[in-house]
């Protein structure tokens, strides 16, 4: 039998990596299933009747509280499991305060959640002529899908939660195609169009009433390095979008531009400049002679 006592040698020395992760004692790793999870008892509260339950009947109220607790309780885990990943704390009673006042925290703003996500449903409802109902949106529509594992990561990006966000926003990219950060900021009555290929960087700045078609970029244009040749993190460097932007199918918009209210941005251009507000700006075919 070949002897692998000098690979197991080599693979054991991780003196000098950062590819290993030694966890705390007691703590749970991060895990995509519970995540799932926790996303599916979101939406379940969120949109009663249409996750969890099918029927629900006079009992919402019992339906609903027994979907919180079972958030806070899964929450908390996954919280602590991002905080332990991230930050050291003196003790694991200090690690598991932090992540119960997060994931209490996180509870109480389910509702303003949900206020948020009915006015993304309406604008997508509205945007599309082969919507027949705001339940179809809430079911079938990968932007759906996508925007509200955004705005549940979201939430928990500004209670400075660690890791978790990104992997819930990364749940919805593998099932959808759509690459929102969790750190973006995003108004209401959100709505992206057939969706497949959205790329939303993590400093873009969206208003209200802003439309994205399949295949738009919001990313960076260039990428300052330190002198390590490191990229420098955490700079402002991706679009800003007014309130009432359209954006079309194909479109590149790049670096710290912004793009005024009310302007629409034609398929398939490349911006890098700003677009003043009340533009409409698309690409302009040559004229051909037909023999």
């Amino acid at each position: 039998m070949h002897n692998f006592d000098s690979t197991i040698s080599k693979l054991s020395d991780i003196s000098d990596s950062e590819l290993h992760h030694y966890g705390t004692e007691g703590v749970p790793f991060p895990s995509v299933p519970e995540l799932r999870e926790i996303v599916e008892l979101c939406s379940s509260v969120l949109f009663p009747g249409y996750y969890g339950r099918a029927i629900i009947n006079g009992a919402i109220g019992y339906h609903i509280g027994v979907g919180v607790e079972r958030i806070y309780e899964k929450l908390t885990k996954q919280i602590m499991a991002g905080l332990a990943f991230s930050t050291e704390y003196e003790s694991l009673a200090a690690l598991r305060d932090a992540a119960h006042r997060r994931s209490m925290e996180f509870v109480d703003r389910l509702p303003e959640l949900r206020a948020l996500l009915a006015t993304d449903i309406v604008a997508m409802y509205r945007n599309d002529p082969a919507a027949h109902n705001l339940g179809e949106v809430i079911l079938c529509y990968p932007g759906m899908r996508a925007i509200t594992n955004y705005r549940i990561g979201h939430a928990l990006e500004i209670l400075d939660v660690p890791l978790i966000p990104r992997m819930i926003t990364e749940l919805a990219h593998s099932e959808t195609g759509i690459d929102i950060h969790p750190g973006a900021k995003i108004g209401h009555s959100f709505a992206i169009d057939h969706g497949t290929g959205v790329v939303i960087g993590a400093t873009a700045i969206l208003g209200n009433h802003v439309t994205l078609y399949q295949g738009v970029t919001l990313g960076a244009k260039n990428f300052p390095q330190e002198e390590d040749g490191s990229l420098v993190k955490g700079i402002a460097r991706h679009p800003i979008l007014g309130n009432n932007v359209v954006v079309y199918a194909n479109a590149t918009i790049l670096g710290r531009v912004t793009i005024g209210d009310n302007t629409t941005i034609g398929g398939n251009l490349w911006v890098t400049h700003d677009v003043p507000a009340n533009t409409k700006l698309f690409y302009k075919q040559k004229e051909t002679q037909t023999v």
